[in-house]
């Protein structure tokens, strides 16, 4: 939401960001040293953050996390919907319990009501996480998310093949507008921050002994399929190819341990490296690796990041999925293979570098000629106010 919200600042809006001060998918919490409430402006943002329960992982912690939060914006709804007076309400917790105190603040303002969507909440602990659709918590998502499609002004989504579902769950179709992840073209300099100095000498090194780079640039969990990569390293020892997986996750002790046990000399670990520092680490990829589990879930489709930088970065993508869309295909900028399977990864490895030095690098300026299309958030910001019926 921070880049979508500084484009709009940017283009004359003025935009509060109401959050959890507890959150996974930040690397730092903001310090509230002791307060209810801590109140900032970032890059023209207000932000207002809101203390909360501490957690870890996906048990009790983050459900009271959740709560604490919902709560919370009920308390303040009133007040908040008087102070800042929006046009528009915007509900993007991963979760859909928001709904119900965005929409009291909605109706207090006279403002519109928008559901945005990243993930399909219950569906995805049910078909993920294995919770019974009969477990509590799956029944009081499923309520918000019912609640969500019927009285939201609009919807949302980054997902590309939800709309299907959402009718089914009582979405008017006119509601739903198609808005996916992106990248800020401002963190693509022409001359990005160089690596840091290990990670490049062991680049270096691999390019000097004539190898070619099969990248990962991620985080390291289960989710990334990154065995099958390892599986694949096994099955290409005697190539002139070394595989890199850069960046941290539960998973890369376990991943490094099973690579030194097995004896995979063309399987390198570089720690995670500063995000300013992603368009140099790219460059040295000869092929941009990204994978995937055979997941029922992916029907509705994939927006990943990762996959944004590598497109941006103009290296070829080998992309292993099955998914309702393909963003690979669409951009014609690489080749998809079947996941789980490491005979489709070394096929496509050895496909791609079979391809002339010219052949590659039209297929990686393809990919980048789409991003900068379809997928900067300058262009995004566009796309959302146009779903909202707002103007720039």
């Amino acid at each position: 939401m921070y880049y979508l919200a500084r484009e709009w600042v940017r283009l004359g809006h003025s935009v509060r960001v109401l959050a959890s001060a507890q959150s996974h998918v930040r690397a730092r919490q903001p310090a509230l040293n002791g307060a209810d409430r801590l109140d900032e402006i970032i890059d023209g943002i207000a932000y207002t953050w809101f203390r909360t329960p501490p957690y870890a992982g996906n048990g009790v912690g983050r459900v009271r996390n959740m709560a604490s939060f919902v709560v919370r914006l009920y308390r303040e709804g009133a007040a908040l919907a008087r102070g800042f007076r929006p046009d528009l309400v915007i509900a993007s917790s991963t979760y859909p319990m928001d709904i119900w105190p965005a929409r009291r603040i909605a109706r207090l303002a006279g403002a519109k009501l928008l559901f945005e969507v990243h993930d399909l909440w219950p569906l995805s602990p049910m078909e993920l996480g294995g919770m019974s659709k009969r477990h509590p918590f799956v029944l009081l998502v499923r309520a918000a998310e019912l609640y969500a499609y019927r009285h939201a002004d609009m919807v949302v989504s980054m997902l590309p093949k939800v709309r299907e579902y959402m009718e089914s769950c009582g979405m008017a179709p006119h509601k739903l507008s198609i808005v996916q992840n992106g990248i800020d073209p401002g963190e693509w300099s022409a001359s990005p921050p160089r690596l840091d100095g290990d990670a490049e000498a062991l680049l270096s090194d691999l390019k000097a002994r004539e190898l070619s780079i099969v990248g990962y640039a991620g985080t390291h969990g289960v989710a990334n399929a990154l065995d099958v990569l390892l599986d694949a390293a096994a099955m290409m020892r005697d190539d002139k190819v070394v595989f890199v997986l850069v960046g941290g996750g539960p998973d890369k002790e376990s991943l490094r341990l099973r690579a030194s046990a097995e004896g995979l000399t063309n399987v390198c670990f570089i720690d995670p490296v500063k995000k300013e520092q992603i368009p140099a680490l790219l460059q040295w990829f000869d092929l941009a690796y990204i994978g995937w589990h055979r997941q029922p879930l992916y029907r509705f489709g994939i927006s990943p990041n990762k996959l944004m930088d590598y497109m941006m970065a103009s290296r070829p993508v080998l992309h292993a999925v099955e998914a309702g869309n393909d963003p690979v295909g669409e951009a014609n900028c690489g080749i998809t293979v079947k996941p789980e399977d490491p005979c489709e990864v070394v096929r496509g490895v050895r496909a791609l570098l079979a391809l002339s030095a010219g052949e590659l690098s039209e297929m990686g300026r393809r990919g980048r000629d789409f991003v900068l299309k379809n997928h900067t958030y300058p262009v995004l910001a566009q796309r959302f106010l146009a779903a909202c019926g707002a103007s720039a």
